[in-house]
């Protein structure tokens, strides 16, 4: 194959996020206000307890991994809050709070409930909150895989076979993003593989099988909506140059944190539910994917809080 090389930067989720800012709707107001509780009310009282308790353990032998979840959380509960208060919804009768856990692994169970309560709102709402609310799942997802007192929690399903029914007009680009950087993806694996020691071994492959899987379903998917599945480039140039473990490490985060960009953008293109869940799915495997990689490269903080989103 030829072709001139195309630098592996950030393009795939700018390009992803330039499309999810086209999803955000105006506050609803008017004769269609929505009177009934929030559904995003639990979801932010749960992040800010979180956050507290966490900053309350920020000491000792725990106080990294505990500061971390702490700023993450406190991220999930500011954006939801930002969202709660923009279309003013009804709020619930408070809950009483969680009792204070004593060390770091009394927030495993907690963390893990809020994971899937966020999942589970992904499907029943409209596409910005959609794409919100995925985003914090990421970030749980991910926040179970930087200390062993958190984790390691579930990792997302395997990619199903591709929908028999139509895709969506409205989705087919932001497919095609994903396809994109999944293409980068597995050509990033590959890459590394000559820099990284013997023990990374299982965690490249497995990378390299689960990105080939994606990389499968968006291509069956595209051509059976009728559109040309983009093929993958010549050769593709990493940011900063890879000369050992490090940096190996450096780059497949970088593509990891592209692959959650592209697949959050499906989520903020489509109502299509089983779409919806593919591509959940997919933002959750990068996000957890690219967590111990970024702790390999030093990267700080290890997860990410709010995966796939810009800035």
């Amino acid at each position: 194959m030829t072709g001139r090389p195309t630098e592996l930067t950030r393009r795939g989720a700018l390009r992803a996020g330039a499309l999810a800012a086209l999803a955000v709707p105006l506050a609803a107001c008017g004769p269609g206000y929505d009177e009934s509780p929030d559904p995003l009310q639990p979801l932010l009282a749960a992040a800010q307890a979180d956050a507290d308790a966490a900053r309350a353990l920020a000491k000792g032998a725990d106080a990294d991994a505990a500061g971390q979840l702490a700023d993450a959380r406190a991220a999930h509960a500011a954006a939801l809050k930002s969202e709660v208060d923009r279309l003013n919804r009804p709020k619930p009768s408070p809950s009483a709070a969680p009792p204070a856990p004593a060390a770091l692994g009394g927030l495993k169970d907690r963390l893990a409930a809020a994971r899937k309560q966020a999942e589970d709102l992904v499907g029943g709402l409209p596409r910005y909150r959609a794409g919100l609310v995925a985003a914090v799942a990421a970030g749980c997802a991910a926040l179970q895989r930087t200390a062993p007192a958190l984790g390691p929690g579930e990792d997302a399903p395997k990619v199903g076979t591709a929908p028999a029914g139509a895709v969506p007009p409205e989705a087919v680009d932001p497919l095609q993003v994903a396809l994109a950087a999944e293409h980068a993806a597995m050509w990033v694996y590959g890459l590394v593989s000559a820099f990284l020691p013997g023990e990374f071994g299982d965690a490249q492959k497995s990378g390299t099988a689960e990105h080939a899987l994606r990389r499968d379903y968006l291509q069956t998917t595209l051509s059976a909506a009728g559109a040309t599945p983009v093929a993958p480039e010549a050769a593709y140039v990493p940011k900063t140059p890879v000369t050992d473990a490090k940096s190996a490490s450096q780059v497949v985060a970088t593509a990891e944190a592209d692959c959650a960009a592209a697949w959050l953008a499906v989520i903020d293109h489509t109502d299509d539910a089983g779409l919806r869940t593919t591509a959940l799915h997919a933002l959750v495997a990068a996000s957890r994917r690219g967590t111990p990689w970024r702790s390999e490269a030093g990267e700080k903080p290890v997860a990410i809080a709010m995966p796939g989103q810009s800035g």
